[in-house]
């Protein structure tokens, strides 16, 4: 199970922490994604972290300004995102992918695991 939190309303040029809280798996066996969705568009993968190795990945659009991070203490891993424009407005989704395959982003939806999402608004 997959449970994501933090999302909420934000200025353009603040901040927002998420955190996606893992059960029910060994947490170091998958990667955890941070996809995102914004109204009338396709679901993206924005950031990906392997909680084997701690390797990651980041889409050219959130590049510099958002930062991925796991606590395998807590089985979390967080997406602390600065500098937020408009554009970043999404439903944000947490979502698990068997460690098997590369924290790399591009593979199917399907093939993952998915929790529920986080609204993010960010307003001008």
């Amino acid at each position: 199970q997959l449970q994501a939190s933090g999302g909420g309303l934000v200025q353009t040029g603040g901040s927002l922490k998420l955190s996606c809280a893992a059960s029910g798996f060994t947490f170091g066996d998958f990667n955890i994604s941070w996809f995102r969705q914004a109204p009338g568009k396709e679901r993206e993968e924005v950031s990906c972290i392997s909680t084997s190795d701690g390797s990651t990945y980041y889409a050219d659009s959130v590049k510099g300004r958002f930062t991925i991070s796991s606590d395998h203490a807590k089985n979390t891993v967080y997406l602390q995102m600065v500098s937020l424009k408009s554009e970043d407005t999404a439903v944000y989704y947490c979502a698990a992918l068997n460690n098997m395959h590369l924290c790399r982003g591009g593979y199917p939806e399907t093939w993952y695991y998915w929790g529920q999402g986080t609204q993010v608004t960010v307003s001008s």
